[in-house]
């Protein structure tokens, strides 16, 4: 296909990431870049010579050899940029949350329907090898009814002066549930507490209880002595680990409970398993660059991109829900089913 031809917004953490993947993949061209920072700029000149650069955000909207713009700047930021590109014509991707709230991600759908146009936040880990070998099992029941998962995303920081952790990891957590399970939790509660400013929480407990019967602890942090990316899915036939730091990031565990029909009233008898320990085969791809296919072809080619507006919205609205939880002293929050734009 014609390559898409594509400027970045927001050159800070991630953004540079974004230029990388959009110049190496065969279906993209990195045109421009843009950043309030000068010395930002250089350093993307010094690699990428043909690339052009530029401080006014004005400059990229009104370009016409630019079709899409992928945002990297603060989640603040997200619905002003958003919509003024949608309503130049331009395709957007947003890096996640897609927006700071329900209401600006739904007018961010709105737009692009009514101009025809991709949006796609950026919830990366969809395109992880590792989550998809795992969707797969779950599509086919390979560890019979989910009855709990339990996930953990701490490491030293990067403290965010503008979101809490929540805001922050939670997005990561909370798209891969949705992606798993097909379905947003029913319920959310939540505790919090801010060690380091005690303004923005950065260390978060996070309990979801879904409709299917499947609940779910999500543990966020920033303020940890190491690196943790592990999740742990308990059901009725085996178990499973993953390690996103691991070598070997899927483990099943042939391990389970049974219980027997009780011989008389009253009596009941449990029968515990250990069986095999299996490592499935998982190819190695880089999910941003598989991200960034897929947010192209989304655009040549028509259709929804696997990390859809749907996906983003929901994801919203469960970080709101943590948000009402946790200003109601840790309350039960039940999230109404709502539309969301097709």
């Amino acid at each position: 296909m014609e390559p898409v031809r594509v400027a970045v917004v927001g050159l800070g953490y991630w953004g540079p990431n974004l230029v990388r993947n959009l110049h190496e993949h065969e279906g993209s061209e990195i045109v421009a870049v843009c950043d309030k920072r000068e010395e930002a700029l250089a350093k993307i000149t010094k690699r990428y010579p043909a690339v052009r650069t530029t401080t006014r955000f004005e400059d990229v909207i009104a370009a016409d050899d630019i079709e899409a713009i992928a945002i990297a700047t603060p989640v603040s930021t997200h619905h002003p940029i958003a919509c003024a590109a949608l309503e130049a014509g331009k395709h957007v991707f947003v890096e996640k949350p897609l927006a700071s709230s329900t209401e600006e991600a739904l007018d961010m759908a709105m737009l692009a329907d009514r101009n025809g146009l991709v949006l796609m936040p950026g919830h990366t880990f969809l395109y992880s090898p590792p989550v998809n070998c795992i969707r797969d099992m779950l599509r086919t029941d390979a560890l019979g009814e989910i009855y709990f998962i339990s996930m953990s995303r701490v490491n030293l920081g990067l403290h965010q002066p503008d979101v809490s952790v929540a805001w922050d990891l939670g997005p990561h957590d909370f798209s891969i549930l949705r992606y798993w399970l097909d379905e947003t939790p029913r319920y959310v509660t939540a505790t919090s507490r801010g060690c380091v400013i005690p303004s923005i929480p950065d260390v978060a407990f996070i309990n979801l209880e879904f409709a299917s019967g499947t609940i779910s602890h999500v543990e966020l942090s920033w303020l940890a002595p190491s690196k943790l990316r592990r999740t742990t899915i308990v059901g009725s036939s085996k178990m499973l680990v993953y390690d996103d730091t691991s070598n070997e990031p899927v483990r099943v565990f042939d391990s389970g409970v049974q219980l027997k029909d009780p011989e008389s009233f009253g009596e009941y008898k449990l029968t515990y398993r250990t069986g095999d320990i299996v490592s499935p085969h998982v190819p190695a791809a880089e999910p941003l660059l598989l991200e960034m296919g897929d947010f192209c072809e989304a655009i040549r080619f028509g259709g929804e991109p696997r990390s859809s507006r749907e996906v983003g919205i929901e994801v919203v609205r469960m970080i709101e829900a943590v948000d009402r939880s946790l200003a109601s002293d840790g309350a039960r929050i039940e999230l109404a089913a709502e539309p969301v734009p097709a």
